[in-house]
């Protein structure tokens, strides 16, 4: 049995299809009622609150912790020791993480909860496997739709970069994770096939889209979290496993049909 948080999620929704095309007895973690799928079973439970959380967790053998708020980042940490928790009192549960690269280094308020959770997980003595990641390509693609909403000039930070990744290929790289034999710890990072200046990706945005907008780069991002990024900690260079490109990405998602 393998247990996945944020089952209906980003990354959630194609690791389920995933685990389910590979045969294996896939369980989810939502906070309302889903109607019965042949194949997959639904457990009502909410992690803040832990809420049914004990009864989802029975009888795992793998939990895969993709459940995340970025918009409410401290409920993440006790959120995930309410998860360990009930995995404890499963026995020795294979808990496997997806956090995201640089989280050990930026000073971004959501980057050090992920942090936290990792040596949550670390220090949990639970059996655990730990993935980080870049960015998937619907965090941009989110952030450009906003930014042109606006009628005028799209301005992007000067001097930031991202290397994102397609989440079906990260979603594969978790199931392989949870079919495998045991826990890995810390995994090898995976980043996307090319590393992009904000400024590229908005004008490729803006083409696919069909927009028309002068683009626009001010000063760049402030503060230690700024620096972080500028400094490209939150890119995988030496991992650049990604196959499916930022351009590929928006012209399968956005090109004109």
């Amino acid at each position: 049995m393998i247990l996945v948080t944020g089952a209906t999620g980003t990354l959630g929704s194609p690791l389920v299809r995933r685990l389910r095309e590979a045969g294996a007895d896939v369980h989810g973690l939502s906070r309302r009622d889903r109607d019965p799928e042949p194949g997959m079973t639904w457990h009502k439970g909410d992690l803040y609150t832990g809420e049914g959380v004990d009864a989802a967790c029975a009888g795992a053998e793998t939990i895969v912790h993709c459940a995340s708020d970025p918009f409410h980042a401290k409920r993440d940490l006790p959120a995930a020791r309410r998860l360990v928790e009930a995995a404890r009192g499963q026995g020795a549960p294979h808990l496997i993480y997806i956090s995201i690269v640089g989280v050990d280094k930026i000073p971004y308020s959501y980057y050090r909860t992920k942090y936290a959770v990792e040596r949550l997980i670390e220090d949990s003595g639970l059996p655990y496997s730990i993935l980080r990641t870049t960015q998937f390509h619907t965090l941009p693609d989110m952030v450009f739709n906003v930014l042109t909403k606006v009628p005028g000039v799209a301005a992007v930070p000067k001097a930031l970069r991202d290397q994102p990744i397609d989440v079906g290929e990260v979603a594969e790289r978790l199931a392989q994770l949870a079919l495998a034999a045991g826990p890995a710890r810390r995994v090898d990072d995976m980043g996307g096939p090319e590393v992009l200046t904000a400024e590229d990706m908005l004008r490729d945005y803006l083409e696919v889209r069909g927009l028309r907008r002068p683009v626009r780069v001010p000063l760049p991002l402030p503060g230690k979290a700024g620096r972080g990024f500028r400094e490209g900690h939150h890119l995988a260079p030496d991992h650049a496993v990604g196959k499916r490109t930022w351009r590929q990405y928006l012209e399968e998602t956005h090109g004109r049909r």
